[in-house]
Formats: structure tokens, sequence, C-alpha cells
């Protein structure tokens, strides 16, 4: 058994799929997950989103549109990701990696109704909607 930092699932493909704004990732157990820009963004594992304890999370809001820049290997028990809002201090280990995907849907469920409770959004402050202001009939 691999020791690396514990990891219990490696992968055996990672493919950056910058159009769809996924990771999809092949495990060794055969498992495929596909996880979305936004929810490794806003699930980073980095002290800033995670705190140093459960009670420190961060909500990160106004990620929809988020993107992956570019994935970097580190060692042999993690990936940074890089994305265009600049964050780029998370280690995604592969464990992290494989729950994230074995867990999504909770995961992203919690996300969804903490940004409720919170009253913030999926959105970027002042994203300009499908009504915006150019063509719209209003004279500036």
């Amino acid at each position: 058994m691999n020791q690396t930092f514990g990891n219990q699932h490696h992968p055996v493909e990672i493919r950056l799929k910058r159009e769809e704004r996924a990771l999809e990732i092949d495990f060794d157990d055969g498992r495929t997950f596909r996880l979305p820009a936004e929810l490794l963004r806003v699930e980073s594992p980095s002290a800033e989103v995670q705190g140093h304890n459960p009670s420190q999370k961060t909500i990160i809001a106004g990620q929809r549109n988020v993107a992956i820049t570019g994935v970097e290997a580190v060692g042999a028990y993690a990936i940074r990701i890089r994305f265009n809002d600049g964050h780029d201090t998370g280690l995604y280990t592969w464990d992290w990696l494989y729950r994230l995907g074995e867990h999504q849907d909770q995961i992203w469920q919690d996300y969804l109704a903490n940004l409720s409770a919170r009253g913030l959004t999926r959105d970027a402050p002042g994203a300009v909607g499908v009504h915006d202001l150019k063509g719209c009939g209003h004279t500036h």
C-alpha cells in the first residue's frame, strides 16, 4: 500500500476539460469522476477556504463562471489547480479528489444551502445577467 500522505486512491488519468470547465479523473479502482471547476474552487483544500478546523470554513460565493487555467503535479500525491480568479494554493490529494467525486451531490447541495443561508449567490458581484444594459433600450 502506498503510504504517500495516506492516499488510498490513485488516479490513472486526469483530463482537463477546459470547455466544460471540469476535471475528469479515472481512479485505479475503476471509478471515474467529473469534477466541475466551480466545485473544485469552492471546496479547495486550502487554509483560505477550509480554515484550520471545520468551524472556520469559508463559503466562497460568485464562482459560477470560474475556470481552471492549469493543473500541475505535486510529487506523487496531489495536484495544484490554478483558477482564473487567481486562486492556486490548494493541494488536492488523490483522496481529497476521490471524496469530492464520491460525495459530489451532497457536497454540492450543502454548498448551495450555505450560500442561500447567507444570502449569497453563485454569480460574481456585478455580473451582468441576460438583461444587460447594452441593447435593452436604455439611453445612456
